[in-house]
């Protein structure tokens, strides 16, 4: 008797501790290397969401932005994953063509972007300009223009269109600028391109250990080197031709068996525990500025370009192919 009452506690035990693990669910999200690193604006993001959803919150890197949306391409309805987070605004036109997410219905009044915002699939998380970023000790003259660029001869890192949203952000900055001639300019550039990397986190590496003169990067990035290295040598080029916006976006998988907790954790991106961590964890603007910004953040370049997403259709094979002629001479 006393054996079987023990047997019947120790299988009450088991079976509760059982339903304990499988009762608190997870969120899966997908994302971009340096957003998941231990110095990006992950570790924070786990925390304070995990402090309220009374779930787990797992971050899967998945390489650059581009990759991470050909990661979701492949795994079609099947994918684990319940959110993205790294899209951005140029990647809008293939992202839309995958059928893949499905509308956010987050209230979005508190968003600061500089340009209106309305999309009902994409949720903007934060935003900044491309710029070529160069060490001063290095570089005694800096170009102000593309055609300054290649006319200096400047060594410089990139990063591939195909797997990077800086590289493919690149492309359509030099396409909106140059429109037919954007393949000769490439012509001659192509000399001075050191290496092309599959995504930013590589390129900057590279640059910091020495490997070139430039990198293209964003305006902020010499904040990171002022603000926690005590760094002043690190610079952002200003181009006459203007500064592309990058637009990064959080979007929400159609296929998720967590629809409710996803929705929560794309609400929990806008909320300040998740924005005034931003700007010196991912070293981005907040898409929903509630903290004054860093120093560093106040030299926004005079003229901000942004295409619509009809143009960028109409155009990112073109460019690509451009870009892909030339390194191929």
């Amino acid at each position: 008797m006393n054996n079987r009452l023990t047997l019947a506690a120790a299988l009450v035990v088991a079976t509760g501790a059982a339903s304990a693990q499988t009762t608190t669910p997870e969120l899966v999200v997908y994302t971009y290397d340096s957003f998941a690193s231990e110095w990006g604006p992950g570790p924070a993001i786990k925390a304070s969401f995990e402090a309220s959803c009374a779930c787990t919150l797992t971050f899967v890197a998945a390489g650059d932005g581009a990759e991470v949306l050909s990661r979701l391409r492949l795994e079609g309805s099947r994918s684990p994953a319940d959110v993205v987070v790294g899209l951005d605004s140029s990647l809008i036109p293939m992202a839309n063509d995958s059928g893949l997410f499905a509308p956010h219905g987050q209230d979005m009044a508190a968003l600061t972007l500089p340009i209106d915002w309305d999309d009902a699939t994409y949720l903007p998380f934060d935003w900044g300009y491309f710029a070529f970023v160069y060490d001063t000790t290095r570089v005694e003259t800096p170009p102000t223009s593309f055609v300054m660029l290649d006319a200096l001869n400047y060594s410089i890192i990139l990063q591939d269109p195909r797997s990077s949203t800086p590289g493919l952000g690149l492309l359509l900055w030099i396409k909106a600028a140059f429109g037919d001639r954007s393949g000769a300019l490439w012509d001659g550039l192509a000399d001075q391109i050191v290496t092309v990397t599959p995504g930013w986190s590589e390129a900057y590496g590279l640059f910091i250990a020495g490997e070139a003169d430039m990198v293209l990067s964003y305006t902020t990035s010499p904040a990171y080197h002022a603000i926690v290295e005590g760094d002043e040598t690190k610079a952002a080029a200003t181009f006459a031709e203007g500064h592309y916006m990058q637009i990064e976006l959080a979007a929400q998988l159609a296929s998720s068996d967590q629809p409710e907790l996803a929705a929560a954790f794309m609400a929990h991106l806008l909320s300040p525990a998740v924005q005034d961590v931003i700007p010196t964890t991912n070293w981005m603007y907040p898409a929903a500025q509630s903290a004054p910004l860093p120093e560093g953040f106040a030299q926004a370049p005079e003229r901000a370009l942004n295409y619509p997403t009809e143009w960028i259709a109409e155009n990112r094979q073109a460019a690509v192919d451009e870009w892909l002629a030339a390194l191929a001479r």
